[in-house]
């Protein structure tokens, strides 16, 4: 079964459960749902602009650049033929 001919089961199976109930609790439950993916899309978001920003530091470039520089190995070997 592909993954959205089980969603729709899914959901066909939840429909059949809320039939019964009454208009202002599928109202309340439509608000619910509403609010509850506007809170998902929000925390989604913000993990997002989480994961890229300015780099953060009380170190000058100068020192960065130095840094790097002096953290770099070289370990290049010539092999003969």
């Amino acid at each position: 079964m592909k993954s959205e001919e089980m969603n729709s089961t899914i959901i066909d199976g939840y429909i059949g459960m809320l039939d019964n109930l009454s208009s202002g609790d599928k109202l309340d439950l439509i608000s619910k749902l509403s609010s509850s993916v506007k809170t998902d899309l929000g925390k989604r978001k913000s993990r997002f602009k989480k994961a890229f920003g300015a780099f953060e530091s009380k170190k000058t470039a100068e020192q960065i650049i130095n840094e790097i520089r002096s953290s770099r190995v070289s370990t290049r070997k010539i092999e003969s033929f």
